[in-house]
Parts: C-alpha cells; sequence; structure tokens
C-alpha cells in the first residue's frame, strides 16, 4: 500500500497547494511532486490539471480521494485496534453531531465519558445532518449523531432517542396568549428555521407540507442561538427541540405555542460507517449512549 503517496495525494486534494501540503506533512515539495507523479504512473491517469494561477483535481482524481481516503482511515484504523486490543480505552474518539444534538444533548455524555475513561480523547465536529452523514461516509468521524433522515447506503443507522419539538414564540406574539392553537391559526405566518440539509429543517417541511400551510415567508438561521434571539426580537414562529428552548421558555424569554390535538416528535440516531463497527472506542460510545438516552 502506497500509504505516504496516498496521504499526500489526498492532502494536495484538500488544500490545492503543493507549498502548504509539504508544509502540513512536513516534506519538501519535490517529494510531494515526486509522490504525485509516481501515482500518476500506478494509475496510468492525470490526476490534478495544473497551471501557475490554479491546481484542480481531474474526474479520475475525484474517484481515487474518495477510495484514498476510505484506504487510509482503514489502516489507521487497523493501527488502532491492535493498540487498543492490548491496551485499555484510549487513543481518539472522533464524534459528529448535528446542532441541536451537538449543542444541547451530547455534553451531559461527554462529561460521563471523561469521567469514565479519561485517557480517551474526545474531538466533538457539528455540523446540520448532511454535513455529518457526509462526515461518518468520508471516515472523517468515528461516529455521527443525527437529527434528520437519511438514504446513504453507505452507513448503519440506528435510533437511540425520541425528541420533542414544539412551536415557540417572542412572548407578545399573538398565539402566544391562546389557550389551544389549531392549525388553521399558523397559516400566512413568518417562520425562523434552519438552513436547507439540517434535521430540524426537514422536519418543519415535513410538517408543513403534510398539514397544508402556507408561509408568509421564510427566514433561514444556521444557528439555533440564532434563531431563538430573533424570536425573542419579536419576529415569526420557529419549530425547535425541547433541549434547546428548555432554558428560555423556564425564564419566560420565549412562549410555546400550545397546540391542540398535535405534537411533534422525531427519532435521533447514531450513524457510522460499517468499517467503525469494531472499534472499542465506538462501541464504549454506542454503549454509554444507549444506555444514558434509550427510553425502552
Amino acid at each position: 500500500m502506497h500509504y505516504d503517496a496516498l496521504k499526500t495525494f489526498v492532502t494536495l486534494a484538500e488544500v490545492k497547494n503543493f507549498t502548504k501540503t509539504a508544509e502540513i506533512l512536513l516534506m519538501s515539495q519535490p517529494s510531494v511532486s515526486l509522490h504525485i507523479k509516481n501515482l500518476e504512473k500506478e494509475f496510468q491517469t492525470k490526476l490534478f490539471e495544473r497551471s501557475p494561477k490554479y491546481l484542480k483535481i481531474t474526474p479520475t482524481g475525484e474517484i481515487l480521494y474518495d477510495c484514498a481516503v476510505q484506504m487510509i482511515t482503514i489502516y489507521d484504523q487497523t493501527k488502532q485496534n491492535i493498540l487498543e486490543h492490548h491496551h485499555s480505552i484510549k487513543g481518539a474518539l472522533k464524534i459528529g453531531a448535528s446542532f441541536t444534538i451537538g449543542e444541547y444533548i451530547l455534553p451531559s455524555l461527554l462529561l460521563d465519558l471523561q469521567k469514565d475513561y479519561p485517557s480517551l480523547e474526545l474531538e466533538v465536529i457539528i455540523g446540520n445532518t448532511d454535513e455529518i452523514i457526509q462526515a461518518v461516509r468520508l471516515y472523517k468521524v468515528d461516529i455521527g449523531l443525527i437529527e434528520g433522515q437519511t438514504n446513504e447506503k453507505d452507513v448503519a443507522v440506528h435510533p437511540f432517542m425520541k425528541d420533542e419539538l414544539f412551536i415557540v414564540s417572542s412572548n407578545a406574539h399573538k398565539l402566544a396568549s391562546i389557550e389551544e392553537a389549531t392549525i388553521a391559526d399558523l397559516q400566512n405566518e413568518t417562520w425562523i428555521t434552519r438552513e436547507v440539509g439540517s434535521g430540524t429543517r426537514e422536519y418543519l417541511n415535513h410538517v408543513i407540507r403534510s398539514n397544508g400551510l402556507k408561509a408568509k415567508s421564510f427566514l433561514t438561521i444556521s444557528s439555533n442561538q440564532g434563531i431563538k434571539e430573533t424570536l425573542i426580537q419579536g419576529m415569526g414562529l420557529s419549530l425547535l427541540s425541547w433541549s434547546v428552548i428548555e432554558r428560555d421558555v423556564k425564564h419566560q424569554n420565549l412562549s410555546i405555542i400550545n397546540m391542540k390535538n398535535h405534537s411533534f416528535i422525531r427519532t435521533l440516531s447514531y450513524v457510522y460507517s460499517p468499517v467503525m463497527r469494531d472499534k472499542k472506542n465506538v462501541k464504549i460510545f454506542i454503549s454509554a449512549l444507549t444506555k444514558k438516552f434509550t427510553k425502552e
């Protein structure tokens, strides 16, 4: 396996600069060029289009990139598995989490893990659901936690908890004082929502479509905190997880719109690539996750 050459190729594909690649990998620029030249000879294809002004990966380079990321990860994972076989739980665990989970649900679990496994190095990457799924698929994280759905065939999906969402507004909104609002009361409202690719946005779209709602307008903000601050200022409605709004509702910064005969419940899931299934650190994490959050 041409590990060093593949590592060099992947780095160059990501930073698109020979000098930066050499600096990152602590090697000379001629060595970077030699690795790429050897790979092009090995695969009998041109991997990059080069000019004085730009460096662009070719279509065959894109094919090699996805495979190279997987090969490097499998190689590194094998070394890690052998190390873990002879030692206690330690090393790194990279966790990808969608925003709601990463910011409001995951922290308490991280605290438990740090107490139980002090030698385990935890790293959390937060993004929307689509971003986390791609991070799992490309082995940029060991395991991902998502609030949306996925049809990605390269990952295994397992539910770990139910999450209830509520329609919320500022305390001054006209619906905040209604004892029980109906779906009809939600017509022609402004919705403050997350970006496309977010599990929360996907769920709101489902609620709007399935109930025949018409929105006056949408304001998209890629941050739960940004959405809450906008609501507090008096603009529109939003559909957010209880974990996101709990403190603000208790401190009377936001109001829940009480809905007649309607509740909004979704499933949160953990996802991983099959190659990560037997990694000891991943097993430890899944065990802790399901023990803490599964209510069955």
